[in-house]
């Protein structure tokens, strides 16, 4: 999914999500919202902090995402931390429930976006990184920005 597709437009991205995980394989899903929460939605108000996927009996569930109180609700606020039904097709839920059961996997939210005025959320099938490896990657990238700023002189 393109960020700069027509009809796109990005709410907000986990950016912990790359760092702390080695992320496998995406998946594309909606969300069941109240009118308060498409409205926070609208003005930025979310936070993935410990956001994560669970599947429980054939349904999947984000959980720990935050979504700010809408300001104009009124009597009719939403709960920030509720539980939000996830919509993705059974064949997507059940290829999720297999892999998660093997050792080691989890599912995360990546990114949320509007689709065509529908809330979408990005999810990836992730492995959790061990220190070293996010010290690999750290270094990794210290040695590419090193090796860029070395053949700018150059130029």
């Amino acid at each position: 999914m393109s960020d700069r597709s027509p009809g796109v437009k990005l709410i907000a991205q986990n950016k912990k999500a790359r760092h702390l995980y080695e992320l496998l394989d995406f998946f594309e899903a909606g969300l069941a919202l109240t009118g308060s929460e498409v409205k926070s939605l609208r003005a930025g108000k979310v936070s993935f902090k410990d956001g994560y996927v669970v599947i429980r009996d054939h349904e999947a569930w984000l959980l720990g995402l935050h979504i700010s109180p809408y300001e104009n609700a009124g009597y009719a606020q939403h709960d920030p931390e509720r539980e939000r039904k996830l919509l993705l097709h059974a064949s997507e839920i059940k290829q999720l429930r297999i892999k998660i059961e093997q050792k080691g996997l989890t599912v995360v939210p990546v990114k949320m976006y509007f689709k065509n005025s529908k809330a979408k959320v990005e999810i990836a099938l992730a492995r959790g990184k061990n220190v070293h490896d996010r010290r690999a990657d750290i270094k990794d990238r210290d040695i590419k920005r090193d090796t860029a700023q070395e053949l700018a002189k150059y130029k």
